[in-house]
């Protein structure tokens, strides 16, 4: 693959016929991809938990703000699940923070009490755990047909809600899920 054809700062969009258990019905955004493989996170996904609860569960003797209750923690993908990663607006910096495309990816905790206290990102996404290919994995799910891409964008990232961040990303191609196949198939 040459350098123009890697998808960094691209969605990947679950198509149809991807019945695993994990990614069917997925939307990642893919913040790495290059000949050694590719790196991305499952935004559409909420794990169950709220910040409140990660951050009783890192600091126990202090209450977590009441908001932090309403701030949902995404599934990021089945890979380091017990590892944090906020994907936000470019403009802060963290401990463990590195610019990808338009956005900032930070796996430092810090991060999480300034978002708690107001005075972290305005626009993010938690998530534990993220997606990873090896080199040419995702290039050979391409070709089979398991994923749509698109250019990412801000506004489904953090504005749109988690149910519908993928028909989101699938209609910036002009795209509704609900007409696809559930049958992969090459002409």
């Amino acid at each position: 693959m040459s350098d123009h054809s890697y998808l960094s700062d691209h969605f990947l969009i679950a198509m149809p016929s991807l019945a695993d258990s994990f990614f069917g019905e997925s939307l990642i955004y893919l913040f790495e991809h290059s000949a050694e493989g590719a790196m991305g996170i499952v935004i559409n996904q909420t794990s169950g938990l709220n910040l409140a609860e990660v951050l009783e569960q890192l600091n126990p003797e202090q209450l977590a703000a009441t908001h932090t209750q309403e701030i949902p923690i995404y599934t990021g993908g089945p890979v380091q699940m017990e590892h944090g990663f906020v994907l936000h607006s470019i403009g802060h910096s963290y401990q463990q923070t590195a610019t990808i495309g338009a956005f900032s990816l930070t796996t430092s905790k810090d991060i999480l009490s300034t978002i708690a206290d107001g005075t972290g990102p305005k626009q993010y996404l938690i998530a534990l755990g993220y997606s990873g290919w090896g080199a040419g994995q995702l290039e050979d799910e391409l070709r089979d047909n398991v994923w749509l891409s698109c250019p990412a964008q801000s506004s489904i990232i953090f504005d749109i809600p988690a149910d519908a961040k993928r028909a989101a990303a699938a209609a910036t191609l002009g795209v509704q899920l609900s007409q696809l196949s559930h049958h992969a198939g090459n002409a």
